[in-house]
């Protein structure tokens, strides 16, 4: 998921450089979103891993 995060990122620098304000925002707006994603996926799969990593060694 965040490879196309950093795929509309990408998206949004490139349609910014070239003057497409609205395909630009929108592809900002969807990179921003899967970025948010990536990051809670990766808050819950730390915690997973902690919690059976304490719970595996009892």
């Amino acid at each position: 998921m965040l490879y196309w995060a950093l795929v509309f990122f990408i998206v949004a620098i490139v349609a910014g450089f070239f003057g497409f304000g609205g395909v630009a925002s929108a592809s900002a707006g969807i990179a921003q979103i899967l970025f948010f994603i990536f990051l809670v996926l990766l808050v819950v799969s730390l915690i997973m891993h902690l919690v059976r990593g304490r719970r595996g060694s009892m």
